[in-house]
């Protein structure tokens, strides 16, 4: 995300369902197929994380997912037998590994091509990676014409990487290094998020393997600080989400530096904006602003004025939401 202010602009998704103009965007879902033999998907990024870090006790590592409308879009057709898997990019090898498993998975001795467009920018934290996987999934099974839901997914990418858990609808607390729903929390009403780059990329897997520095008292906290996001997210209180949101970002500091965050902080005061929500393996930091906010364009206009001072690398981006309250039935797995 170096260079425009306006968001990243790597390309627009093949023909992604259009939202309901009467209503916010809603999650995606396998697109239809497109002829024998050929299937699509897409998948939705997220602003890196509402809250991410360690549970007391079972001391597993988790993270709350925030949704945005941004999306990569697979299409994928199946070859003849004994031919290979090609993937356009070709640098989307996660992708072709498992297109491969899936394709063994169903007894299909051929290959296949695969393309992925997206506006999603790797490296950055808004989970390019997940939608990538996500939506060559779908697009998988589509041509396969077989049946594919969140758990199928993550079955499939839980030997490949740490994933974001944006097969599952909605705002979720997930399992990301084992791949593996925690808890479905619902849906917010409309979130601008103002986002400034720190600069370079990150990689995911690697830095899921660094050791997180968190006391005893740190880990109870994030056990607190999630309680109160599950109940902010139900109840539709965007206060307390900013603020889980913002001590969230606060305590990741001791995992990595973040330069910008201080000033960032002071950005959020000044403006009266929500909070702060980053990207916890990437290098994204955002301003969040309620979209129904009768003075949200003043307080976006003013943000994004005050991080162009830090870095010419500013985007805008809005949250994937539903229209009502009682968007997702709970669900909890282990």
């Amino acid at each position: 995300m170096t260079g425009p202010t306006t968001g990243p602009t790597t390309g627009p998704p093949a023909a992604p369902p259009a939202a309901p103009p009467s209503g916010p965007p809603t999650a995606p879902t396998t697109a239809p197929t497109t002829g024998p033999g050929t299937g699509q998907g897409r998948a939705c990024g997220t602003f890196g994380e509402l809250l991410q870090g360690v549970l007391p006790v079972e001391e597993r590592d988790f993270l709350v997912t925030l949704p945005i409308a941004e999306f990569s879009t697979a299409r994928f057709e199946l070859t003849g037998e004994h031919e290979p898997v090609v993937v356009t990019p070709p640098t989307k090898e996660k992708s072709r590994r498992l297109v491969e498993r899936m394709l063994a998975a169903h007894g299909h001795p051929g290959g296949g091509r695969l393309e992925l467009t997206g506006r999603l920018p790797e490296g950055k934290g808004l989970a390019s990676s997940s939608a990538d996987l996500v939506a060559t999934a779908r697009a998988v099974a589509s041509a396969l014409r077989q049946p594919v839901d969140a758990t199928a997914i993550e079955t499939f990418l839980r030997h490949i990487e740490p994933t974001d858990g944006v097969m599952h609808e909605g705002i979720v607390a997930y399992y990301h290094r084992e791949v593996r729903l925690r808890e479905r929390l619902g849906c917010l009403p409309a979130l601008t998020i103002v986002a400034v780059d720190e600069g370079g990329q990150v990689d995911t897997v690697r830095h899921n393997r660094i050791p997180k520095p968190y006391s005893a008292r740190d880990r109870q906290e994030y056990a607190e600080l999630l309680d109160v996001l599950t109940d902010a997210v139900r109840t539709h209180d965007l206060a307390a989400v900013g603020a889980v949101s913002t001590r969230s970002a606060e305590l990741s500091t001791k995992v990595r530096p973040r330069p910008l965050l201080e000033r960032l902080l002071q950005i959020r005061r000044e403006a009266d904006a929500l909070g702060l929500v980053l990207a916890h393996s990437g290098t994204v930091i955002g301003v969040l602003i309620a979209g129904g906010d009768p003075a949200r364009e003043d307080k976006e206009r003013f943000v994004r004025e005050e991080c162009l001072a830090l870095s010419s690398a500013v985007s805008t981006h809005t949250s994937l939401c539903a229209a009502t309250t009682a968007c997702l039935p709970r669900e909890v797995r282990a």
